[in-house]
């Protein structure tokens, strides 16, 4: 094993277990720690510690002439960042070249998120009459109930669920701890493919706790929930993309716009930080409209 499989291989052991990091997030790093090291070696640079200030502006020119968009830009350098702060820790000559470098600011983007109607259609596509299908429908009614990330989603064990007061505990970034709650839609979904679909997802191995199983009853990956919400986009005959934070962006919007108070909203969500939190304050068309039509004295004509 050479030194940079070695230092890679120790970077993601410490992703794995003192970041506590996803397998979706470890997947990017691992892609922009081999897209740096190739341009090393294009560079024909031998070592990962004779790293300096001039080569990290090459690289910086040649993703820039590549057009990439600020947000993944960003996004490598902070891999980068990360991983050779890694290295200083372990080893007492490593200096770390990115830690003066400047991420790019990133473009002020509205939050993607799916309209109500979109919502419905999702609904509607899963086959509840099938194991998979009661399956697909719990997960797409439990993340739009709850806001809950994906990866948070995929730990739920059966144990964190409690129906009587339809909560869920959720083990979040850093493995933070917090309540979540559902409502009716989601209760009848979870009750239905526990009931039933998940019972025979379980004939075909021993798993007992965790809740969201694959076909062949082992716990579904990140990847397969992704696959699913994919799939039931194109069911659905959506031509959207999305992703596994768009049902999390969707959540926070809708409770926003009917009504919720942001630090609520925070609270659900897990955020930190309400600056976290405040980026869902954008509202739809239709709630600024009527906002604005029921509040400005002269947007509308006075019946009397």
């Amino acid at each position: 094993m050479d030194t940079y499989e070695k230092n890679r291989m120790q970077f993601t052991e410490y992703l794995q277990v003192e970041r506590n990091a996803s397998a979706y997030t470890i997947e990017y790093y691992m892609k922009d720690l081999d897209e740096f090291y190739l341009f090393l070696k294009r560079e024909n640079i031998q070592s990962l510690f004779n790293i300096d200030f001039r080569l990290v502006r090459l690289f910086l020119t040649e993703l820039y002439s590549r057009q990439l968009s600020k947000g993944t830009i960003s996004r490598k350098l902070s891999s980068l960042r990360s991983f050779y702060k890694f290295l200083e820790r372990e080893y007492e000559d490593v200096q770390n070249p990115f830690i003066h470098i400047s991420l790019p600011k990133s473009e002020e983007l509205l939050p993607n998120f799916f309209y109500e109607e979109e919502m419905e259609q999702l609904f509607k596509v899963s086959d509840i009459t099938t194991p998979l299908g009661q399956r697909n429908q719990a997960i797409i009614e439990l993340l739009y109930a709850t806001g809950m990330r994906v990866s948070e989603c995929q730990d739920i064990n059966i144990e964190d669920i409690d129906f009587s007061i339809q909560s869920i505990l959720v083990r979040g970034k850093g493995r933070k701890e917090r309540y979540v709650l559902f409502g009716t839609h989601a209760n009848e979904a979870l009750e239905r493919y526990m009931n039933d679909g998940r019972e025979k997802l379980l004939s075909h191995s021993s798993e007992r706790k965790c809740l969201f199983l694959n076909a062949k009853g082992l716990p579904l990956t990140e990847r397969g929930f992704r696959f699913i919400l994919n799939d039931l986009v194109k069911k659905a005959s959506l031509t959207i993309d999305i992703h596994p934070h768009k049902l999390r962006h969707t959540f926070a919007t809708h409770m926003l716009d009917n009504g919720a108070d942001l630090r609520t909203v925070q609270e659900l969500l897990g955020h930190e930080n309400l600056s976290s939190t405040q980026v869902y304050t954008h509202v739809t068309k239709d709630r600024l409209k009527n906002v604005y039509m029921n509040a400005h004295p002269r947007a509308r004509t006075n019946k009397r």
